[in-house]
């Protein structure tokens, strides 16, 4: 439905309020860009109390941690990577959100989220709405697979929903942490709560 509500369309896009401190990378195009904007922007400085050599080899450990993550998640068929980009005591925060694409099928959108939920073991799958729409929430946890370069165990949230106005198209939007290194911690926690305040002010944007 357009965003005045008079015709059905798709949309062109979608807006995501993000917290201070993180960035979006385009994994469509833009990437390498979006890499090197965020790198000589957030990670120039000499943090205080470290050698300048010591600074250069944090730097470049930092570029190939976010060139890392935006591969994995290029290939997991992203279109989308939100990072926390302002590095704390030489690393970053070990979070990642991606929005991607789901061209699953089907006429029905509801019979699909029924068995999007229905397929997902455990107690952690929720309906939910986000911009009027039903939608899915599904939490997991995820064990360290390094074929997957999945490093630690991690906690996953996801929310999917279908793409208005577009039948058989749905959108993921997924979160990763491994907390701090305790999934069910007060900061993990924390974590996963700061993710659906993030989806929270999820919209599509229209022409």
């Amino acid at each position: 439905m357009s965003s005045n509500g008079t015709a059905e369309a798709p949309p062109i896009g979608y807006t995501l309020i993000i917290p201070p401190g993180w960035a979006r990378i385009p994994l469509r195009e833009g990437t390498k860009e979006a890499l090197e904007r965020i790198f000589f922007t957030h990670m120039d400085k000499v943090p205080d109390g470290v050698a300048r050599d010591d600074a250069m080899s944090m730097r470049l450990e930092l570029r190939r941690q976010l060139q890392k993550r935006a591969r994995a998640a290029r290939r997991n068929g992203g279109l989308d990577l939100y990072l926390p980009v302002l590095p704390r005591g030489g690393t970053l925060v070990a979070a990642s959100i991606i929005v991607s694409e789901l061209p699953i099928g089907g006429t029905d959108n509801a019979l699909v989220l029924s068995r999007l939920a229905s397929n997902t073991a455990g107690p952690g799958v929720t309906a939910v709405k986000l911009d009027g729409v039903k939608a899915v929430r599904r939490e997991s946890r995820v064990a360290a697979d390094s074929s997957q370069e999945i490093d630690v165990d991690s906690r996953r949230v996801e929310y999917v929903l279908p793409v208005a106005g577009d039948s058989g198209n749905f959108l993921a939007i997924s979160f990763s942490t491994p907390g701090d290194g305790d999934l069910d911690s007060e900061l993990t926690d924390v974590m996963v709560e700061l993710f659906d305040a993030v989806v929270s002010t999820f919209k599509w944007r229209y022409e």
